[in-house]
């Protein structure tokens, strides 16, 4: 996980719509960039749809809201239109971010050892530097976590 103080990794990613993204758009205002493992399964689909249910109030607080994990756009576009889901999904099918933001680990579940997404939050301030990080994050509890943290 990346330290607290430290200026957050630029990235350019396209989003559930094929539109790329990158971090310099989001000068300005908070931005809670949130990796999650993968699309449709039950704890990232408590998670994504936690953020979806109080979004208004992040925007209300000045904070965009941006997920990220390896699946495909198109599989962001699925899971968007499932849940109605009101924001940005991004596809980091190259692992670039999730490796510049030290997500991608090794992970062990029934004895087997793969690599993948360690579900974790960054608060990034206006500058572009994290103020807060938090890993192996409870899905359904990180979007209310969050909230309290702006």
């Amino acid at each position: 996980m990346l330290e607290i103080g430290t200026k957050a990794p630029a990235f350019s990613l396209p989003d559930q719509n094929g539109d790329v993204h990158t971090l310099d758009e989001y000068k300005g205002k908070k931005l809670i960039l949130y990796f999650y493992p993968r699309d449709n399964t039950s704890g990232c689909t408590k998670q994504a749809c936690g953020f979806g249910e109080l979004y208004p109030q992040f925007l209300e607080k000045g904070a965009a809201v941006v997920g990220v994990s390896k699946d495909s756009v198109a599989s962001h576009k699925k899971f968007e239109e499932k849940y109605g889901l009101p924001f940005t999904l991004l596809s980091d099918t190259g692992l670039e971010t999730l490796q510049a933001y030290d997500v991608w680990k090794e992970k062990k579940s029934g004895g087997k050892v793969s690599m993948g997404v360690i579900r974790t939050t960054y608060l990034i301030d206006e500058e572009g530097t994290i103020v807060k990080a938090f890993g192996k994050v409870k899905a359904a509890d990180n979007p209310a976590q969050m909230l309290g943290e702006l």
